[in-house]
């Protein structure tokens, strides 16, 4: 059985930023379930916030799904971690809308708004999370086929 078109997208946005996160030296994870390890910083995260439905006509529904894409950066002694949590985020916000369609699963993402948090744990971490939400559609009695 396939995937949904919005497991699709998911897997698409992984896709983009997976890329990003390598040449800036952090990792990409989807949906942590557990606080993330100095040694794993700086870390690029990304979180389905929500999927609501928004419009329906005859048998096609659109939809919007929040995605919260977070730069998690810890100090290092050598660069302050919002910079570089900033950084990584400018480097995946350009990667999303480089391919604002993810290649004709969605009609358009749109940046909703940014964070900034800053917290003296075992080594100051800055998070700057970013949430996208991602317009698409699919028939009303199957969530794998677009609408």
């Amino acid at each position: 059985m396939p995937n949904s078109i919005r497991e699709q997208i998911l897997q698409a946005v992984m896709g983009l930023l997976l890329p990003v996160a390598a040449a800036e030296g952090a990792l990409l994870l989807r949906s942590p379930t557990t606080g993330i390890p100095r040694e794993q910083s700086p870390s690029l995260l990304v979180f389905p916030e929500s999927d609501a439905i928004t419009q329906r006509s005859n048998d096609r529904v659109e939809r919007q799904l929040v995605v919260r894409v977070v730069a998690l950066a810890r100090e290092t002694g050598t660069e302050a971690p919002e910079g570089v949590a900033d950084q990584l985020l400018v480097a995946a916000h350009a990667a999303l809308f480089t391919n604002a369609n993810l290649g004709g699963l969605c009609l358009g993402i749109k940046e909703l708004d940014c964070e900034w948090d800053v917290e003296d744990a075992d080594a100051t971490a800055a998070l700057i999370p970013a949430r996208y939400q991602i317009t698409y559609r699919t028939l009303a009695f199957d969530l794998a086929s677009q609408g």
